[in-house]
């Protein structure tokens, strides 16, 4: 069976104790197969700062979830029926202007995903690269951060430039730069205004990427593969 895989773009930014905040990140997601909503669910309860609060099968039915559950993050498939996500998502944005919500599609092309981030998505997510991205993804959306689907169709306007060896985004190599300066997850996590939880799993992220244990060997890759000066 295949596993439902996903990348992302992000666009809008968000206040400093959106990020710095202790209280776990609130996340519902939408989407109308069975098999995506557990796939999505399985990845998110990987991160202990990240906590799924409800599950809709439809625009109407995440529409009455909302209030309810009150998310910080609502994950929308972009084809669901009683309400596809671009019509959802207006909705939400007309009653939850804060709410950060965030398409999730099979479509890959620049037309879907400007659509998507014109009517006010603050991301666009393509089921296409690893779920274990996922939870460092939607802290981007959260962080502002832009996150690129590589090697597939247009970019948008501010979009993130191609990605770097080993496939980091910006973010995770901002990250490595001041591993290689010496700084600890904390000194990181205070200068880029994030929790340390979240450089934690940043910090996974780069080492799976680059096929590494820990972080000597992530720098030396960094300034072998010319990451890093």
């Amino acid at each position: 069976m295949h596993t439902p895989m996903i990348a992302l773009m992000a666009t809008t930014n968000v206040p400093e104790e959106a990020t710095t905040s202790k209280s776990p990140l609130r996340v519902a997601i939408a989407d109308d197969h069975r098999l995506m909503l557990d796939g999505i669910k399985r990845a998110l309860e990987t991160a202990p700062d990240i906590k799924v609060v409800g599950e809709a099968m439809s625009g109407e039915e995440m529409l009455a979830l909302v209030p309810r559950a009150r998310p910080d993050v609502v994950i929308l498939d972009l084809r669901m029926p009683k309400g596809d996500g671009l019509s959802t998502l207006s909705q939400l944005k007309k009653d939850h202007p804060d709410l950060k919500v965030i398409i999730l599609s099979m479509f890959e092309d620049s037309e879907h995903i400007d659509q998507a981030l014109g009517q006010g998505a603050a991301g666009y997510v393509v089921k296409s690269i690893n779920p274990l991205d996922l939870p460092s993804t939607i802290r981007q959306v959260v962080e502002g951060t832009v996150y690129h689907p590589r090697g597939k169709g247009g970019e948008a306007e501010g979009a993130a430039p191609k990605a770097t060896p080993g496939g980091l985004t910006d973010r995770e190599l901002s990250i490595l730069r001041l591993v290689a300066e010496g700084l600890s997850n904390l000194d990181i996590a205070s200068q880029l205004y994030v929790t340390e939880q979240t450089v934690k799993f940043h910090l996974s992220n780069i080492y799976r990427k680059l096929g590494v244990g820990n972080r000597t060997e992530a720098t030396r890759f960094a300034y072998r593969n010319g990451l890093i000066d």
